[in-house]
């Protein structure tokens, strides 16, 4: 119990010693910056060692009604000319470079010179030149994939195969039903369209034909297209609105269920056949 109690003691004396020293010497500190500082007394001159302000001589005048300086009361524009003119000064070059050079170099009129000649020729874009693209599976209504290539036909909007047409309560997949239209024209023929000499990757849109015939005007004279403003396909495409076929019509497809076809046997007979025909 001793032990802890003495230990106790102890810390406080090792706390109560650390706090005197430290109030000690801030003390210490602040006594030696004041020695330091000198104190500075703010002195306002006499008004009456100012010459023109002390002996009331401009009051006096002012009283008696006596006449101020000339110079004095003149207007300070009364010299000038009517306008300023600023002499033309030479715009300083901003550019970073020009920093360190001295200002008789930077301060001269600019001159403007050629263009500076490009480091390298520009890339030239390979020329699109026909070819045959076999085996196209339509991935939708103008979406055309070649392998691991897609081909977007060009001069329509591209179009998904999950596109839903229809209003409320009767809607139906158009999308889905363009995709399958456009499989069964193009029938794996092969396609002649307008690609890059060295090939492409990606999604390219190109304009292509089909046995001589134009794939997007098939899809736009039977509604499975969107053609854009001023596009020579609006007018078939506008069209096919009017005659409610494609995107813009009913679902095409029969839902209703075949008819029931009768069970007819033949009757049974028990006379054989005579199959030698005699």
């Amino acid at each position: 119990m001793n032990r802890h109690l003495l230990t106790l003691c102890g810390g406080l004396a090792g706390i109560l010693l650390t706090i005197v020293l430290l109030i000690t010497g801030a003390s210490a500190i602040q006594r030696r910056q004041s020695a330091e500082t000198p104190d500075f007394a703010l002195e306002t001159p006499d008004m009456a060692d100012v010459p023109g302000l002390g002996d009331g001589s401009d009051s006096a005048d002012t009283e008696t009604g006596g006449s101020a300086d000339p110079a004095l009361t003149e207007t300070p524009d009364a010299g000038l000319p009517a306008k300023l003119e600023r002499p033309d000064k030479a715009v300083r070059d901003i550019a970073p470079e020009q920093f360190g050079y001295p200002e008789e170099v930077t301060a001269q009129p600019l001159e403007r010179i050629e263009a500076r000649k490009p480091l390298s020729q520009p890339v030239a874009r390979p020329e699109p030149v026909p070819a045959v693209l076999r085996h196209p599976v339509a991935l939708s209504a103008g979406l055309i994939q070649f392998g691991d290539r897609l081909l977007q036909l060009d001069g329509i909007e591209p179009q998904k195969a999950d596109r839903v047409c229809g209003e409320q309560g009767k809607t139906w997949p158009c999308g889905m039903v363009a995709k399958t239209a456009f499989r069964n024209f193009l029938r794996a023929r092969a396609l002649v369209c307008t690609v890059p000499k060295n090939g492409w990757q990606g999604t390219l849109t190109a304009a292509c034909s089909v046995n001589a015939t134009d794939p997007t005007a098939w899809l736009a004279e039977n509604g499975w297209a969107d053609a854009p403003e001023k596009s020579p396909l609006s007018s078939k495409v506008a069209a096919a609105r009017q005659s409610r076929l494609g995107f813009f019509g009913d679902d095409p497809r029969d839902l209703s269920p075949a008819p029931t076809v009768p069970d007819e046997t033949l009757p049974s007979t028990d006379a054989g056949v005579d199959m030698t025909g005699r």
